[in-house]
């Protein structure tokens, strides 16, 4: 089953809203056979969208519509498909009578432009909107089907869980015969084109293929196979990514929606230990990561955030000499800082991180992107020199990316 997803909305063309309905669409579709061969994007403007989606129907069996189901002027969904398809809109009684027990249950009033939303192409059939009042549709004629779906998140992924997907698997089990199914393998402290030059082999192969992708400071490797069963795509899928493990290492440091922060705080929870953080360049996002993980608590007691050099001196207790000799980006504070927050959060690790996220303060000697990192514990405080690119954001994410690698190393040996 070939297929293709049209979004409409004038505000996604201009950027004010970002198109996370059809990632989040394409990557349902795939798990279950479908294959996106084309994404389009209109805005509100009908005989575009009516265009749109004609071509999308001469090429592919199912299309996907997301947005423009409201009841304003600027909602063309149903009037598109309605065209497109030669059939035209009829007002559904059930939906009015829904709608008006809608309005009514909450005290607000109605009007014609409400009632738009009832209205549906002939021979269509409307699909429950739990969370909103804009009912998707779902529409076949002539061997083709048109789906149209609500543009709000909160609306939008309930009703691909709970009403489409049931709709595409059916009884069979999968809506072509076929699924797709991906693992993807996280990497941290090795670029991708070492990666790629370890995995080469590899990704030469087509089911199951193997495709790297670059992140912020770090490396995805997705693993992708279809197959007639779920079963049997995890089971193409199963020595690739252990053959892949096998090859890079300890640098693979979790699969698919693992975060760093969540397997360092795994790690430490396992182990019965603590962390206690100080940070100046980065300013507490250290101590966020962590913390935004569940259960982050028994792990994580101490974070300051010491960005100027007095409380550096006030909180730490950092002779003010040692700051004034070296200064505040240095090795010599980044280890004190770890030390010295290890102490006072009497925990089993501290990490320390001092340096220049810029764009200002740079220097030929302290270069923008200069950042010390520290983490002490049990066995001794190691600390790394690093100069990290890209624009302020880029310099401190790295900077607590690396911060966390290192104390994930020191908990796995």
């Amino acid at each position: 089953m070939t297929a293709e997803i049209i979004s409409f909305g004038t505000e996604l063309l201009l950027g004010q809203i970002v198109d996370t309905d059809a990632a989040y669409l394409a990557q349902k579709l795939s798990q279950c056979g479908v294959s996106v061969y084309n994404r389009a994007t209109v805005g509100d403007n009908l005989e575009r969208a009516i265009a749109a989606l004609t071509l999308a129907l001469s090429r592919s069996d199912i299309v996907f519509c997301i947005g423009g189901l409201g009841p304003t002027g600027d909602d063309l969904t149903r009037a598109t498909i309605a065209a497109a398809l030669d059939a035209p809109l009829v007002r559904d009684p059930a939906l009015v009578a829904h709608l008006t027990a809608w309005f009514e249950k909450r005290g607000y009033t109605t009007n014609d432009a409400i009632f738009l939303q009832a209205d549906v192409p002939t021979g269509g059939k409307p699909i429950p909107n739990a969370n909103g009042t804009a009912p998707g549709l779902w529409v076949e004629k002539d061997g083709k089907t048109v789906v149209a779906l609500p543009g709000p998140p909160n609306e939008f992924v309930p009703m691909v869980d709970t009403e489409l997907l049931p709709r595409l698997w059916g009884p069979g089990g999968q809506a072509s015969g076929s699924v797709i199914r991906s693992r993807t393998l996280r990497i941290v402290g090795m670029g991708e084109s070492v990666a790629e030059e370890k995995t080469a082999d590899l990704m030469a192969g087509a089911n199951p293929s193997v495709a790297p992708y670059a992140k912020p400071a770090e490396v995805h490797l997705r693993v992708t196979a279809k197959a007639a069963s779920a079963e049997d795509a995890e089971a193409l899928i199963a020595p690739v990514v252990s053959e892949i493990k096998a090859r890079l290492g300890s640098v693979v440091y979790g699969e698919d929606d693992q975060t760093l922060e969540e397997v360092v705080v795994r790690l430490l929870e396992a182990q019965g230990k603590t962390v206690a953080t100080a940070e100046s360049c980065t300013g507490g996002w250290l101590a966020q990561r962590i913390t935004a993980i569940s259960g982050s608590s028994s792990v994580f007691h101490t974070g300051v955030v010491t960005y100027a050099n007095e409380t550096k001196i006030g909180l730490l207790g950092i002779p003010r000499a040692l700051i004034g000799a070296v200064g505040a980006v240095s090795p010599e504070v980044a280890r004190a800082m770890a030390e010295r927050v290890r102490e006072l959060g009497q925990a089993d690790f501290g990490i320390g991180i001092t340096g220049i996220a810029g764009p200002g303060g740079g220097s030929d000697e302290k270069p923008v992107g200069l950042v010390y990192i520290a983490v002490a514990g049990p066995a001794g405080t190691e600390l790394t020199k690093n100069i990290f690119p890209g624009q302020r954001a880029d310099v401190r994410w790295r900077a607590t990316q690396t911060a966390l690698d290192m104390l994930r190393k020191q908990l796995i040996g």
